[in-house]
């Protein structure tokens, strides 16, 4: 390995940029927490003995190998006994550098925040790393959703680029509804509602704005409420309800069924009538405004309304499809911007309605647009795959579909608008939206995703953006953690990338507590909870009986690690110690389901849902109990016969 390391280290920046700057702050700030004093900053760029230089591709002469270098990243490691540089393709791939060189020095960050924080011992350890990096995919990034505080966004933001991940996106203009959530106490009755309020929530995305840019992150941003919010009406939240508008304002909202007027009463799940010119003027240039006035956004959402079988029925609406009337203001939109001199890329997707490619028109400059696969419908008992997929997809019958759970009957929409469209991509999914719920032991959702992110580029995606929750790390960042690091390597291997965790989460009995978690996955069967395998099988119901004897055989590892001398390792056994409860009251809902129980099945989840919410604050910032709720009011059909 070479000589050890006893004398400082100086940190230089050859880039006067504020994320290279912060780049080596990081860095010496986590030198510093193994050994203090081990690291000092310092500003002029000097190659010598015991300076790491941090800067750019051609701050080195180092030629860049990627097609965008403002979107892909790289970077390259040349440090031998304390002394060389880390460079990088752009800014942000300096930082995802210095992570990776403390990587390679033993540091760990096994969930968000400091106590998620693994600090090795260096002072025996030679600072020789050598290497250079590309992700195997360009897009890399995670998505609010859920009920959130301040500190679980600010939290995540930090720690996603420390797994590689080099985007963040903020929905809404104000993020209101996942704020609110919070900060409202909206599910636990034992939390008093702190009166949260529009103007603190712009305020707190201001802020979050600016860690995302400290960071070199592509900031992505909107999406929602572009059919609604132009026109002069608030869309916050799918439980806002709006019954009147003004009535010069109804003339440009879908005729469906006769009438124009908000669909169910929320602005957000309402469509417009896409062939009014006035309508799609509106629209394009409330985007093109906002643009220019927030110009920090790399990569801004357009989308049209949520929901389904809401489209417009008027007489001019229906002679063109959902999607052909969106790629019209799709064109409209990139002429205006260029016309403007606004160079963000900007997001179309494909959800609902718009699965359905257009039949007329086509995307005349697919440089300024991303496409978007959301594929909300599909399972997650299986993965994504290039085997099975029909060749054709059902016919589109205006305010008439449905939707397929089947992941080859999804991918035919992506194969379809493929034929027309062949610039940049992603897929937008929901593994740890509602879904990693079904799944307490977090491993077949890893595996699924591991999957899933290798699938990626075979399917003609170039990456992945994580719609979910923020907190997500119950009772450990297992998964999150094999996103991260497959979407920057999709060679890796999920028995691997799982190894490595555990043994970084869990120190001595790392491998009982996979062992455990891996069988606890299996035991709860996901695909059971989905709704994908057999709710009556007689199977299933007595592995649910054995659960909570399992989970008991556990508890003495669980007791002999609570008082691990390592605070981060202590913290990952108590999480796990909790989850321990959670497990045995969540099986015995189940349990009295499959036995058919309805009142028991109703009593056992009261009992939970008073047991988390009683107890959330300590799990606030790795489980999400307003959106645990939520997905079981969508299971209720089965789950409480209601």
């Amino acid at each position: 390995m070479g000589k050890q390391v006893n004398n400082s280290i100086s940190i230089s920046i050859k880039s006067n940029n504020p994320t290279i700057a912060f780049s080596a702050w990081e860095l010496k700030k986590y030198l510093n927490k193994a050994k203090n004093g081990i690291a000092q900053e310092i500003t002029e760029s000097v190659p010598s003995s015991g300076v790491i230089q941090l800067g750019l591709y051609s701050d080195f002469g180092i030629t860049p190998d990627v097609k965008d270098e403002y979107f892909d990243d790289s970077y390259k490691i040349s440090i031998n006994d304390g002394t060389g540089y880390i460079a990088g393709v752009n800014p942000r791939s300096v930082l995802l550098g210095v992570y990776r060189f403390l990587y390679e020095l033993g540091y760990r960050w096994i969930r968000p925040g400091e106590d998620g924080e693994i600090i090795p011992e260096l002072s025996e350890k030679a600072f020789t790393v050598n290497l250079e990096s590309t992700p195997s995919y360009r897009h890399r990034g995670i998505c609010i959703e859920g009920a959130v505080s301040y500190e679980n966004v600010y939290d995540m933001i930090d720690w996603a680029p420390k797994l590689g991940f080099n985007s963040y996106f903020i929905q809404f203009r104000e993020a209101y509804a996942f704020f609110e959530s919070w900060y409202n106490h909206l599910k636990n009755p034992y939390k008093t509602p702190e009166g949260f309020s529009i103007e603190k929530s712009k305020e707190i995305v201001r802020s979050l704005e600016g860690e995302i840019k400290k960071r070199g992150l592509l900031y992505h941003a909107v999406g929602h409420g572009w059919t609604c919010e132009p026109f002069g009406i608030p869309g916050l939240s799918w439980s806002q309800c709006v019954n009147e508008v003004d009535p010069e304002m109804e003339k440009y909202l879908a005729l469906v069924n006769g009438k124009r007027q908000i669909w169910g009463g929320v602005p957000l799940n309402t469509n417009l009538c896409y062939s009014n010119p006035e309508v799609r003027k509106i629209v394009i240039n409330s985007i093109a405004d906002y643009l220019t006035q927030h110009k920090d956004i790399d990569v801004l959402h357009f989308w049209l309304a949520d929901g389904h079988n809401n489209q417009c029925e008027c007489e001019n609406c229906i002679k063109h499809s959902p999607s052909d009337f969106y790629v019209l203001m799709l064109n409209e939109l990139d002429e205006l911007l260029t016309k403007k001199g606004i160079n963000a890329k900007v997001v179309f997707l494909l959800y609902c309605e718009l699965l359905w490619p257009p039949e007329e028109f086509k995307i005349n400059n697919p440089n300024r647009y991303i496409l978007m696969f959301a594929p909300i419908t599909r399972t997650y008992s299986v993965s994504f795959s290039t085997d099975n997929i029909p060749d054709t997809i059902p016919e589109y019958k205006r305010n008439n579909i449905s939707f397929t759970s089947s992941v080859a009957e999804n991918l035919a929409f992506l194969y379809k608008w493929r034929e027309g469209f062949n610039g940049d991509s992603f897929d937008f999914d929901y593994h740890f939206m509602w879904d990693h719920y079904y799944d307490p032991g977090q491993f077949e959702t890893g595996r699924i995703l591991n999957e899933d992110v290798k699938k990626l580029e075979s399917v003609g995606l170039n990456g992945f953006v994580s719609c979910q929750v923020q907190r997500c790390f119950f009772p450990n960042g297992l998964g999150m953690t094999v996103l991260g690091r497959t979407l920057w390597d999709k060679s890796l291997a999920f028995e691997d990338i799982a190894e490595e965790y555990f043994r970084d989460a869990y120190g001595k009995d790392w491998d009982k507590a996979k062992e455990y978690l891996g069988r606890l996955s299996a035991m709860f069967n996901p695909p059971l909870l989905r709704g994908d395998a057999n709710r009556s099988d007689k199977a299933a119901l007595e592995t649910y009986r054995q659960i909570e004897g399992y989970v008991k055989s556990f508890e003495p590892v669980i007791k002999n690690n609570l008082n691990n001398s390592n605070k981060t390792l202590a913290k990952s056994w108590e999480y796990l110690d909790f989850h321990k409860d959670f497990c045995i009251m969540y099986s015995k809902v189940i349990e009295a389901r499959l036995a058919g129980d309805i009142e028991k099945t109703r009593a056992e989840w009261a009992k939970l849902k008073d047991f988390l919410c009683r107890n959330e604050e300590r799990i606030q910032p790795v489980f999400d109990i307003y959106e645990f709720f939520e997905t079981f009011d969508i299971m209720t059909t089965w789950l409480l016969d209601r």
